[in-house]
C-alpha cells in the first residue's frame, strides 16, 4: 500500500468516489468498483469496499477519459463541488 501513514484516516472505494463527485450516485460508483473497471495503486479492484485513504492512486475510466488521481483527504459527507475537488489532485488524464 502506499499509504505513509497507516493511521490516516480511510474510506470506502466507492464512498470516496461518489464524495469526490466522480460519480452522480454511490450506486453507479459501486457498480464501477465491482465491475474491476478501477485500479488502486496499479491493483485491479472488484469490491466496492475496499478502503482507500490519502496517498493511494486510483486509475478509472470516466465517460471517454481514463482518469489517474491521487487520494488527498477523505470526507464525511458529499459536499460541494469546491469541497470535493480538495479531495484529490488530478496526475493525468487523457
Amino acid at each position: 500500500m502506499s499509504r505513509a501513514d497507516h493511521d490516516s484516516p480511510v474510506s470506502r472505494l466507492d464512498k470516496w468516489l461518489w464524495h469526490a463527485r466522480f460519480f452522480k450516485t454511490r450506486g453507479l460508483a459501486q457498480k464501477a468498483c465491482e465491475s474491476g473497471r478501477i485500479r488502486v495503486n496499479g491493483h485491479r479492484i472488484t469490491k466496492a469496499h475496499r478502503s482507500v485513504g490519502p496517498g493511494d492512486v486510483l486509475t478509472f475510466v470516466q465517460g471517454r477519459i481514463v482518469r489517474i488521481v491521487r487520494v488527498l483527504a477523505v470526507a464525511e459527507r458529499r459536499g460541494p463541488a469546491p469541497e470535493a475537488r480538495r479531495l484529490y489532485e488530478e496526475i493525468a488524464h487523457d
